[in-house]
């Protein structure tokens, strides 16, 4: 028997990836023959190409060839820019694609070009420009496609493959068509900004008008040169873009302007479409983000009324949500909503009045994450959600024609699993992705009740697998729970490395600490922290308040008060270690990344000796500095509660920091600007702090890559074993 080998940090992040395949965008043809997917390669773990597994014939074939395909060519800034929204942005090769409504070929961009590939033939090239196509579409009919190039919405609906600007000539070059702005991608989870008809008679477009945002001039700092860009980035308390939705003809006729209300300080949150295209469904949220209006739109004037609305809990938020669906049959509602203190799903009928509007489908004391399919014929609805425990997330139907019956609610997958899934239109098939604290992501294609029929990607822990030489050492993580100060319980996970008895070890404590987030679960943890366990250092790591899937009162501590509860909850994470006789409680080290990073500097400027050293990266110092919707979320607008901010921000007691740090930042950042540290950097300087920094010139909000992020790792350690936060000898 052979030893097994050491897990070093530059195996971690190599090729190919130690979780073994790891496919994305898994989908149906329309007709169900063919599944297909994007396919990592094993001599490049971010290179993807798009790859078909035909269910008649029983064979997979690769439809396109990245390399082979592709020309090479640099993406443009705001693809870029686009892919850093979608946290896709170290991915190369094929990215997205789009199935034609005749399940005859697929819409494929790559290297900024759109490429049409058939089935039986080679693929086509349909563009051929620098400046690139963004958010490309097939119609839902398939009579047409569409794209948006600098600002303008294109389309085609003949044969030549044509593609025409539909959106008017802009005399200014702050106005665009079709594209989300850049809250709308980096906090609202949409990332278009056009939405096709389902019978492709209109399209629904935003027009943004960007002069109101104010220009942070970012200095991408590079290797061999400094790059400056006058980023459009509206700040917490700053005016946002303008928005408006127009409907208009595939030819940009007939075009006429939504009603979106008086009052043009709102966000645009969703646009959804109506069966045959007789409705447009728009949500619009205020500034404040505390009411959501649904608006019934009248897509051949553009008239709106106000459907229906949701409203915050006191000292709340609302939480966006997917979860929408109009019934064909008589145009009730499957709703998304958290009006009960936890996500659950609804059903609205708009012809019915007072209290008979509204039926409760789902509830309990547990969350839906996400509404997955519908069948209208069966009257089921399929859900994701935590019914099950918060540490697993599954697949559920349930009947919206029987209500508030929770017996009703079936689980259609295997419980120690954290599952996600996608269904075809009818519901009548399912594309599970899952795995567990010893098994990294698997995909499967299952019937409607949740039966596996057959693996698309088993990725097993066989011999041949990337991981196999390093399972003698995999350690699997254990759970539990604490109490934070009043009484909320809070869910841990650790895991240890192989211990002596008698010794005492060191604990790298990592945190996230923000809102719309989960930390503790039994998805796959990735090879990360075992290596850093191989080590011989404690994985740890505590949800706080404010974590995402455990309701309103849980999240709700954060309102206006962030940097507060959850330093209080990650204190009391740390007393809960130093209880433990096998951890050294002087050698508790927390390591955290954009808000974690925040959170990192609250910490140590709130318990000074508490803990043995800190790694913050870039992190937000000051809120002021962050985007609009995220920032007023939760804190409100700065210039109204300017204690609120004052009290959040990491940069007043700065200088009380006593304990080791080590601030790390990519200097081309475009999301937390480098402005954070850079201010930082010169309070601590200024007030005579001794702190260790590695700034990585170039890298945006992700510095990761195969020779970056072992080498931000390995400084890690070093930081750490300078200051005697070791393993015992």
């Amino acid at each position: 028997m052979t030893d097994t080998p050491d897990l070093t940090l530059e195996r971690v992040f190599a090729s190919p990836s130690l979780e073994g395949a790891s496919p994305r965008k898994a989908k149906l043809s329309p007709d169900g023959r063919f599944l297909t997917l994007l396919r990592n390669r094993e001599d490049d773990k971010d290179r993807y190409d798009l790859w078909g597994f035909d269910r008649e014939s029983g064979e997979w074939v690769m439809l396109v060839d990245s390399e082979q395909l592709g020309t090479g060519r640099e993406l443009g800034e705001e693809e870029k820019m686009q892919r850093e929204r979608a946290r896709i942005g170290n991915l190369k090769g094929v990215v997205d694609y789009s199935w034609s409504p005749d399940s005859q070929s697929i819409l494929v961009p790559l290297d900024g070009d759109l490429y049409l590939k058939p089935l039986t033939d080679d693929a086509i090239r349909l563009t051929d420009s620098p400046e690139g196509e963004l958010n490309p579409t097939v119609s839902p009919k398939g009579s047409g496609a569409a794209f948006v190039r600098e600002g303008a919405l294109y389309v085609t609906s003949d044969a030549a493959r044509e593609f025409v600007r539909i959106t008017p000539e802009e005399a200014s070059d702050t106005v665009s068509w079709g594209t989300a702005e850049f809250v709308a991608q980096e906090e609202m989870g949409r990332d278009t900004g056009y939405w096709w008809a389902p019978d492709d008679s209109r399209i629904a477009v935003q027009r943004t008008e960007n002069a109101p945002v104010g220009i942070v001039t970012r200095a991408a700092i590079g290797a061999t040169g400094t790059k400056t860009f006058d980023q459009r980035y509206p700040v917490a308390g700053s005016d946002n873009a303008l928005v408006e939705l127009f409907v208009m003809d595939p030819d940009g006729g007939n075009r006429v302007k939504v009603d979106l209300g008086a009052e043009s300080d709102i966000y645009l949150t969703r646009v959804n479409w109506g069966p045959g295209a007789k409705r447009l469904y728009v949500q619009r949220q205020n500034r404040e983000q505390t009411v959501l209006d649904v608006l019934a739109v009248d897509p051949a004037t553009g008239e709106s009324r106000v459907l229906f609305t949701e409203k915050a809990a006191p000292d709340s938020w609302i939480n966006l949500s997917d979860g929408f669906h109009v019934l064909e049959e008589d145009g009730r509602i499957l709703w998304w909503s958290e009006r009960d203190g936890h996500g659950h799903i609804w059903l609205f009928d708009p012809s019915a009045r007072g209290k008979d509007r509204w039926q409760q489908v789902t509830e309990g004391d547990w969350e839906v994450a996400e509404i997955t399919a519908v069948d209208e014929k069966r009257g089921l609805v399929y859900f994701t959600g935590n019914k099950d425990g918060v540490l697993e997330r599954h697949l559920y139907r349930t009947s919206f024609f029987v209500i508030g019956d929770s017996g009703q609610i079936e689980r259609l997958t295997e419980r120690g699993w954290w599952n996600e899934a996608v269904m075809d239109k009818e519901a009548e098939s399912a594309i599970i992705t899952r795995s567990n604290t010893g098994q990294p992501a698997q995909v499967y294609y299952a019937d409607a009740d949740g039966n596996r029929l057959s693996w698309v990607e088993e990725n097993a822990l066989d011999t041949d697998h990337p991981y196999a030489p390093f399972l003698a050492s995999h350690v699997t993580p254990e759970f539990g729970t604490i109490k934070a100060e009043d009484g909320t319980k809070l869910d841990w996970m650790m895991i240890k490395p192989q211990m002596e008895p008698g010794k005492q070890y060191p604990v790298l404590y990592y945190h996230y600490g923000g809102p719309h987030s989960q930390q503790v679960s039994k998805a796959w943890k990735g090879a990360l922290a075992q290596s850093v366990v191989d080590k011989g250092y404690i994985w740890f790591v505590i949800d706080n308040r404010g974590a995402a899937n455990r309701g309103v009162a849980f999240e709700q501590p954060l309102y206006r008060a962030m940097g507060s509860v959850e330093v209080d909850d990650q204190r009391a994470g740390a007393e809960f270690l130093k209880t433990l006789p096998f951890v050294d409680p002087g050698k508790i080290a927390i390591y955290g990344w954009s808000y974690g990073g925040y959170m990192t500097l609250k910490q140590l400027e709130a318990d000074q000796g508490l803990y043995a050293a800190g790694i913050s990266g870039a992190p937000v110092t000051r809120w002021e500095l962050y985007d609009t919707h995220y920032t007023e979320r939760y804190m409100g607008d700065p210039n109204k509660v300017p204690e609120a901010y004052a009290a959040a921000s990491a940069i007043p007691d700065a200088t009380n920091i006593s304990d080791p740090l080590l601030l790390i930042h990519g200097m081309a950042d475009d999301n937390v600007v480098f402005e954070n540290s850079s201010e930082l950097i010169s309070t601590l300087q200024e007030g005579n702090v001794p702190f260790e920094m590695m700034l990585y010139p170039g890298y945006t909000h992700r510095v990761a890559g195969e020779n970056i992020s072992p080498h931000l790792w390995n400084t890690i350690f070093r930081f750490l074993e300078a200051h005697g936060v070791t393993p015992p000898e």
